[in-house]
């Protein structure tokens, strides 16, 4: 999509909030994998992994939630 508007992804930060798998040991591979999609280096992509403290559906493990922004520049 962003080839298709001529533009890049300059940053990416996301936050991922799950009470289970535990993601720390995978946000390397996770980093890698979404700069490889996106044709960028991995150092602009960010990803944190937390938990909700066992609160509501995503404490339950009903669920997770993904939040994302993301700088993009055109080219």
């Amino acid at each position: 999509l962003l080839a298709e508007k001529n533009a890049r992804a300059m940053n990416i930060d996301a936050t991922v909030v799950a009470e289970a798998p535990q993601l720390q040991p995978h946000l390397r591979e996770m980093r890698a994998k979404i700069a490889g999609a996106l044709a960028c280096e991995v150092s602009r992509i960010n990803i944190k992994a937390t938990t909700n403290e066992g609160l509501g559906m995503i404490g339950r493990g009903e669920g997770m939630v993904a939040m994302a922004t993301a700088l993009v520049e055109d080219v």
